[in-house]
């Protein structure tokens, strides 16, 4: 396990030499960057610059080629309030102990010191729009859900006409809730009727007041999240019968262990027309955040702040789309654990990807370095601004992801090669995946005579990662 106790560090440590100002020397004040914050609720990786050319996400493309791409970014729980809680307090889910959606982190930890409220503590005007810390969706929309009000100067929830509409909805999967359906529904009107483009609305409206004093600007988008909601003009850009369906294969669950799956039965039964249907509504939902981002993209550039702002993007965890016959998230395959992040810094690489493995836990270090703020605690992620500076650099952190399924927990270790998982400790199954030879995670080596050795040095970096829970396991 990495803890990071941050010592006060200049602004600019171990970012390049360009981000000086010419004549300027190590000696200048330390500016204080802006921080522009964006969440995203339930993004997968199905984005142009991730490499499907199938999905439409223009803006988040241009992002990532402002900033560094991490191509192996993981989520630490595959579920909204666990996954939030673990980044915003720089803490792993067993030290939160949030395994579910109702429990709020201030009832464990009631002291800690989250990231923005590092920011509001230090001078910074700290607001947030939308969805930030847990709010169930769509039932929470508009209201503070499980939010933090220590964290924030200001706190916004629109609602849109999404929220007003829901008993329009199309639900594929009627016997399940909207918030874990696949459920959608291509309305009429425009982007500023829906809650995320109020909340983009809000959101410049706040840079536009604020663009003179240093802020901590959280926006956090509801889609892709389910009910797959959007203007019909984005359902437009996806025919449904032009949706390309996950590869499977036969047998594939054969060798997976019963613990693993989530969606059962595969697919929810659901036959492969409706299961287009709900791909093409979840990939129009994307496209329609990512205008969203666009826009405060452009807000960025037009209130002449990109010199002084930090943004970053990011999704609470991945999202299955069919792989193994299982949707959404709450597994442990790759689709689940794996985030989209980037991260852009003034002066700092541009237009790069890093192939290293690294977690959601590592942007509050990162942040906090970036800025010279001290937390005054123990974190337990690494700071990446070695990697923002050079994306290849040396670097031998693995990525840890766990989810509980009942009573006990799986637990997953990610090397840029190998992802390894057990439940239970190892009782109710373990899986060995070959990345390099096996991206879309379909032979289970963890019984291959021939990788014995791979699966005891990883059984040994998950027990690393996991040293004081991973013996107790469902207990």
């Amino acid at each position: 396990m990495w803890i990071v106790a941050l010592p006060a560090l200049p602004a600019l440590l171990n970012i390049p030499s360009q981000a000086f100002a010419a004549g300027d020397g190590p000696k200048r004040a330390k500016p204080k960057y802006n921080v522009l914050f964006i969440a995203v609720d339930d993004l997968n990786n199905d984005l142009g610059i991730y490499g499907n050319t199938f999905v439409k996400s223009p803006n988040i493309d241009r992002l990532a080629r402002r900033g560094v791409r991490f191509d192996k970014a993981y989520t630490q729980f595959p579920l909204c309030s666990p996954s939030r809680s673990s980044l915003l307090t720089g803490q792993r889910p067993d030290v939160t102990k949030i395994y579910e959606l109702q429990t709020h982190f201030r009832k464990n930890l009631p002291d800690i010191v989250t990231l923005p409220q590092l920011f509001k503590n230090n001078d910074y005007y700290s607001a947030r729009v939308g969805k930030i810390f847990h709010y169930g969706v769509p039932g929470q929309i508009g209201t503070d859900g499980l939010d933090d009000p220590d964290s924030w100067n200001h706190r916004a929830n629109p609602k849109g006409r999404d929220k007003t509409e829901e008993p329009l909805i199309k639900n594929l999967t009627p016997d399940r809730g909207l918030g874990s359906a696949l459920a959608w529904r291509a309305t009429e009107g425009t982007d500023d009727e829906q809650t995320d483009g109020m909340i983009a609305n809000e959101a410049i409206k706040i840079m536009t007041e604020k663009k003179n004093e240093p802020f901590f600007l959280a926006v956090g988008f509801f889609r892709p999240h389910t009910p797959y909601v959007a203007p019909k003009k984005y359902f437009d850009m996806y025919p449904a019968d032009q949706v390309p369906l996950p590869e499977e294969v036969p047998n594939d669950l054969d060798d997976i262990p019963e613990a693993a799956l989530f969606t059962k039965p595969p697919h929810w039964g659901l036959d492969e027309a409706k299961r287009r249907e709900a791909l093409r509504a979840y990939y129009a939902t994307i496209t329609f955040m990512d205008a969203q981002v666009g826009r405060l993209i452009d807000a960025v550039d037009k209130l002449k702040l990109a010199e002084k702002t930090i943004i970053v993007l990011w999704s609470d965890h991945g999202y299955n789309v069919g792989q193994h016959g299982q949707w959404m998230k709450q597994s442990l395959f790759e689709n689940s654990a794996r985030v989209p992040l980037i991260i852009s810094v003034p002066g700092a690489a541009k237009g790069k990807a890093s192939g290293r493995t690294v977690e959601l836990l590592d942007i509050y270090p990162t942040l906090a370095e970036l800025c010279g703020l001290d937390p005054k605690q123990r974190l337990q992620g690494k700071s990446l601004v070695p990697l923002l500076k050079n994306p290849s650099a040396v670097w031998d952190k693995p990525a840890y992801t766990q989810v509980r399924r009942g009573q006990i927990f799986g637990r997953s270790v990610r090397t840029e090669r190998f992802r390894y998982t057990e439940w239970d400790g190892g009782k109710a199954g373990v899986e060995l995946y070959d990345h390099q030879k096996d991206p879309g995670e379909f032979t289970n080596l963890a019984k291959d005579s021939n990788f014995v050795i791979t699966v005891n040095e990883l059984a040994a970096l998950l027990r690393k990662g996991y040293p004081e829970t991973e013996q107790q396991a469902g207990k």
